[in-house]
């Protein structure tokens, strides 16, 4: 959980900056259209429709975008039609990656999925890879200043969660994917300010990586990131608490 947990504070703070430049919207509005595809536009019977709209709002999406998008996904609205993609390979150091993309040109995004992964140290793999390696879990983060700990894991697990990890600034709390919903309104209740929440594939191991391959690493997945097409980068790394620390600040 390290390296997820030290990115996810990184990328927190890089939120604001994306959301002026419109890719969060975008990437939210993508989302939401391909789950209520797959599982209908009722937030209620369709778990994943529901998370993606809770996100949506966290990132003060308005209403109207958020419906539009649900409208999109069941036919009411016309639109291309977008397909869910899993790309899967490694990093500098060997790292394990694997890329969640929406898309409505795979050709194009697969053929440029490889050239930023190439560019970084990196390469594409065969589907099964590295999927192994990481398990679907809901993964919210706090800042520690918003809340006293045993509050918190008393809360966290009463609602459901597996686990609550504890980092330099910040708790992560950890649910199954059918709990997240419900533990972050319970933490939500409390008028508890959530750092970032989403359901995320999450190692079951790590690999250590420090100097210039973890900046290599950092790099390579900022990028990725950046793409309009990818919904989610998960990465097996682990960067010491200090050299994060150093290479954010760069």
């Amino acid at each position: 959980m390290s390296g997820h947990s030290k990115w996810s504070s990184i990328k927190h703070k890089k939120a604001a900056r994306d959301a002026k430049r419109g890719k969060v919207f975008t990437k939210l509005i993508k989302e939401i259209t391909i789950a209520a595809r797959l599982g209908g536009g009722d937030i209620n019977a369709n778990p994943r429709l529901r998370t993606a709209v809770l996100t949506a709002r966290s990132q003060s999406m308005p209403n109207d975008n958020i419906d539009r998008a649900i409208k999109k996904g069941t036919g009411e609205l016309g639109g291309g039609q977008i397909e869910e993609v899993t790309y899967e390979g490694y990093g500098p150091g060997g790292v394990a990656i694997i890329i969640e993309v929406l898309t409505d040109n795979r050709n194009r995004t697969v053929a440029e999925i490889r050239f930023v992964l190439s560019r970084h140290g990196g390469n594409l793999g065969e589907t099964g890879c590295v999927g192994w390696m990481f398990k679907k879990r809901g993964v919210i983060s706090i800042d520690k200043t918003a809340i006293d700990e045993d509050k918190l894991l008393e809360i966290a697990l009463e609602a459901g969660a597996d686990d609550v990890h504890i980092d330099a600034d910040s708790f992560t709390v950890v649910t199954t994917p059918d709990k997240y919903a419900r533990v972050r309104e319970a933490i939500e209740k409390l008028r508890i300010a959530i750092a970032s929440g989403e359901i995320t594939l999450v190692p079951e191991n790590t690999v250590p990586a420090s100097g210039h391959t973890a900046e290599q690493v950092l790099k390579l997945i900022e990028e990725l990131e950046e793409h309009d097409d990818v919904q989610s980068v998960s990465a097996n790394f682990d960067i010491s608490d200090e050299e994060m620390a150093q290479i954010s600040a760069a």
